[in-house]
């Protein structure tokens, strides 16, 4: 697999003809959901999709004139759940957002102050099914500098950007692993620099990649 190296001004283009045009449904037969059962060494059967918790997250892509860059988050270290991990801005669908795009934004907004205005939506990825019996479905969304970022310090402690490129690398792309509730299972990560890009959040970017990269 080749590594993508993308301008800014190609992404756009790349992006509506790659990605999903609307969010994927239950149950959809052309694309399964992706997740935290896939490559395994012992098969893991995928976790129930109707009784996963709904979520959604911003993949944000900024379009930097000296390259594109991912914009993460580092999640509070006082949260009781996946504290001090990289992240993308998100989290639980609410009854009235009615869109996984209203809740990407809306979460994006609570968490790092990114006016929803700065975010021009793209497409969708494949839902992500995680092991902690979330379903999230990624919404790709473009950034157009200037914007100011306020942080929520109850919910992130950092805010930074990957270059797209290295994202866009499969060479920088590890399968690593450990044990888990008793069984050894594996998750792609992507450290960078003083970064651990891991679990969830290294495999949506992975199925970024594998998207874009047709």
């Amino acid at each position: 697999m080749q590594p993508l190296n993308l301008m800014a001004s190609e992404i756009a283009d790349l992006a509506l003809a790659r990605l999903r045009h609307e969010p994927p449904d239950y149950g959809d037969l052309i694309s399964r959901p992706r997740g935290d059962h896939d490559h395994q060494p012992e098969p893991i059967a995928p976790p129930d999709e109707r009784a996963a918790v709904q979520a959604a997250v911003l993949i944000p892509i900024v379009l930097r004139e000296e390259g594109p860059t991912v914009l993460l988050t580092l999640r509070a270290s006082g949260l009781r759940s996946h504290s001090a991990q990289v992240a993308f801005p998100g989290g639980r669908v609410d009854a009235v957002d009615g869109s996984p795009v209203v809740t990407a934004l809306r979460e994006t907004e609570e968490e790092i102050g990114l006016a929803r205005e700065h975010v021009r939506t793209v497409g969708f990825l494949d839902a992500y099914l995680t092991g902690t019996g979330y379903r999230i479905v990624p919404v790709v969304g473009l950034i157009a500098p200037p914007f100011d970022l306020t942080l929520n310090p109850h919910e992130v402690d950092d805010a930074f950007e990957t270059p797209l490129a290295f994202l866009m690398d499969p060479a920088n792309h590890r399968r690593e692993g450990r044990e888990w509730k008793g069984r050894y299972r594996t998750y792609y990560a992507m450290p960078f620099g003083d970064r651990y890009i891991w679990g969830a959040t290294a495999g949506m970017i992975r199925n970024l990649y594998e998207r874009l990269a047709g």
